[in-house]
């Protein structure tokens, strides 16, 4: 069993994740902005963080920066329903995101971008 760091503004959508990670057996703490994000894991750091890339606040790009500049290994999953998926890809690899997911995802989706993220 993870825990998981969902970093999203849209409620529904962290709703929707911790749901189905709790029923993969995973530990769920959520944040609704990438500024609570930091503070959370900060103060209890997960195994796997997923970031909205749009959110108030602070954005999930900078809150990317921010993580993987103060933990350098630390696994992090990008989602975004705005941006094409060559930018959000091409944007997340260079902040260190290997896994990017693009709203609306079906939950077989996430769950597999986290299988493989927890494994690696």
């Amino acid at each position: 069993m993870a825990t998981i760091l969902v970093m999203d503004d849209e409620a529904s959508i962290r709703l929707l994740l911790s749901t189905a990670l709790q029923s993969a057996g995973h530990a769920v703490v959520e944040a609704s902005n990438g500024r609570e994000g930091l503070r959370v894991y900060r103060q209890t750091p997960a195994d796997l963080v997923i970031v909205d890339l749009l959110m108030p606040e602070l954005n999930g790009f900078d809150t990317i920066m921010e993580l993987t500049r103060e933990f350098l290994d630390i696994k992090v999953i990008a989602m975004s329903g705005v941006f094409g998926d060559e930018f959000m890809k091409k944007t997340a690899r260079l902040l260190g995101v290997r896994q990017t997911v693009r709203k609306p995802f079906g939950i077989e989706e996430i769950l597999k971008a986290v299988r493989y993220e927890l494994m690696h």
